[in-house]
């Protein structure tokens, strides 16, 4: 059995968030100052996302100028359409898209939207569901998108309602190969910034190679514990992490094994049951109740 892909893959971990908002649109920091505050805290990369409306001149902000030696940007955008099937507007994460990208036009859809974006290039995510009560068909009706929200900072902090398991975990029972991001989705008019983000596994901290490595799944989803290696063998999945509190492998429905024990940083967890539910997926959780997600993993056997 192979080792996830993620550290597999040769290169370098590189943080990074893909889900942030400024002056260009809802947030209280002008893109400048957004970049700045990133690199002072010490990330390797950013996605400035701000909501791409008429009422914000459809903003795909140009942060290119703020690009340092050791801090990158990638241009993307967060797009929005009518409707779910609640009626709510549709939030669609893009990262990677081109400067010139068309406005939405008066009677583009979400769906197209997205698949528009992905024509684009971008890396398409599905954003905060649990923030507006997204449901599987809703998501079912964007198949191009590569990646849920496992945890969005601000929607837990503003309505508790930053957990997106319960929506991956219905697409992956249903068979969709869809990845796990985390962000924080600041808007900087409270404490919302640094709660959650990626280590992407790329070869340089450019944007080409980082985009390449989010649209292949060479990275994981943190809140603060670090992944340091996941092997998934015939009868186990080995992790090795930082001092994890409680190491969890997670599969359909409620297949699970767990090891709750303090300061451990290597376990070897069963997976026959998980196997025959088709995907696996770890969750590290350490001392002060703080997460890391790896991506999916895949049983090619699965009865």
């Amino acid at each position: 059995m192979p080792q996830d892909i993620a550290f597999a893959a040769p290169g370098h971990f590189w943080k990074g968030n893909i889900h942030t908002h400024s002056t260009a649109s809802d947030g209280a920091r002008s893109p400048r100052e957004v970049c700045a505050a990133y690199q002072d805290a010490g990330y390797d990369f950013l996605a400035l996302t701000d909501h791409f409306l008429a009422k914000y001149d459809w903003p795909v902000v140009d942060t290119r100028p703020f690009r340092a030696p050791g801090f990158t940007t990638i241009l993307g955008a967060e797009l929005h359409a009518p409707a779910t099937s609640l009626g709510e507007i549709w939030h669609i994460l893009a990262v990677g898209l081109p400067d010139d990208f068309a406005p939405t036009a008066a009677d583009e859809t979400g769906p197209a939207l997205a698949a528009r974006a992905l024509a684009a290039g971008a890396f398409v995510a599905i954003p905060h569901p649990a923030w507006y009560a997204l449901s599987a068909a809703d998501a079912n009706t964007i198949p191009g998108a590569q990646a849920v929200e496992i945890y969005n900072h601000t929607s837990a902090l503003r309505t508790d309602r930053g957990d997106g398991a319960y929506l991956a975990d219905q697409l992956l029972a249903e068979g969709r190969r869809i990845n796990l991001i985390a962000v924080d989705d600041a808007h900087f008019k409270s404490p919302d910034a640094f709660g959650g983000w990626l280590m992407v596994k790329a070869e340089a901290n450019a944007p080409e190679p980082l985009l390449a490595a989010l649209k292949a799944g060479q990275f994981y989803a943190t809140q603060g514990p670090l992944l340091h290696d996941v092997t998934w063998h015939d009868e186990v999945v080995e992790v090795h992490c930082s001092p994890a509190a409680a190491v969890m492998v997670l599969g359909r429905g409620s297949r699970a094994e767990q090891s709750l024990a303090p300061m451990q940083t290597r376990v070897r967890l069963p997976i026959a049951a998980l196997r025959r539910g088709g995907f696996g997926r770890v969750v590290v959780t350490d001392a002060q109740g703080r997460r890391a997600w790896s991506n999916p993993f895949f049983f090619e056997d699965a009865a």
